[in-house]
């Protein structure tokens, strides 16, 4: 049995998501179809934002990052790797912890000064360290919103850059947009003072949150339905 629990660290989750879902997606999806699949359950969450339905939010979110990381099962991208290396307990810009950027109106990108030994080792850390990098009182769950569907948008357009060009440039864009869009993700629940891994071990504590088998045996007609 695949099962995650709010302990999990982040390799863990993209493993369960390899167990769970790389055969039936191999089968059905193409990786056009499951970014299609990242943006759609997303903006259903952002939806609820709007009609003050956390919990809308919150299952929708977590769905959309269940294709996200599907999606980099597929391009065998390491998910905890590329988070700490582009937020080493610091903001990715500024190169401060909290985030400086606004109050020293920094103009350009500072290259952070990565200490290993503060690196977070669960999923629940990783949301830690990001609420104190960006703390949430310092925008509202709207603005966190916005800022997550932007870099969904950029995410999305550094993939279809990938596939059009196939450059080793073009690559590495889309491995730092992948962090970005995490960081964004979380930062929306802590916008809504929810524990991301508490609330993903609710829904997968039995392989697929639907049918409960691994691999998920859900067909393409329910899931195209969902």
């Amino acid at each position: 049995m695949a099962q995650l629990n709010p302990d999990s660290k982040i390799r863990e989750i993209q493993e369960f998501t390899k167990k769970v879902y790389e055969i039936p997606n191999n089968r059905h999806f193409e990786l056009g179809e499951m970014l299609n699949n990242i943006q759609r359950f997303a903006m259903r969450g952002l939806k609820g934002i709007r009609k003050g339905d956390l919990d809308k939010t919150r299952k929708n979110l977590i769905i959309s990052f269940f294709w996200f990381m599907s999606t980099l099962v597929r391009l065998e991208i390491d998910l905890e790797e590329e988070v700490w290396k582009r937020f080493p307990y610091l903001c990715s810009y500024c190169g401060t912890c909290p985030c400086s950027c606004k109050s020293k109106k920094v103009a350009n990108r500072q290259k952070p000064i990565v200490n290993d030994d503060l690196k977070p080792t669960t999923l629940n850390g990783f949301q830690e360290m990001f609420a104190k990098i960006y703390p949430a009182s310092s925008r509202n769950l709207e603005h966190a919103g916005v800022h997550l569907a932007e870099e969904i948008g950029e995410f999305s357009e550094a993939y279809w850059a990938f596939r059009s060009e196939r450059t080793e440039n073009d690559f590495q864009s889309l491995v730092i947009e992948a962090a970005d869009y995490f960081s964004c993700l979380i930062g929306v629940f802590n916008s809504m003072n929810s524990s991301f891994a508490d609330e993903i071990s609710k829904m997968f504590y039995n392989n697929c949150h639907e049918c409960h088998n691994a691999p998920c045996t859900c067909s393409f007609e329910r899931i195209k339905k969902y």
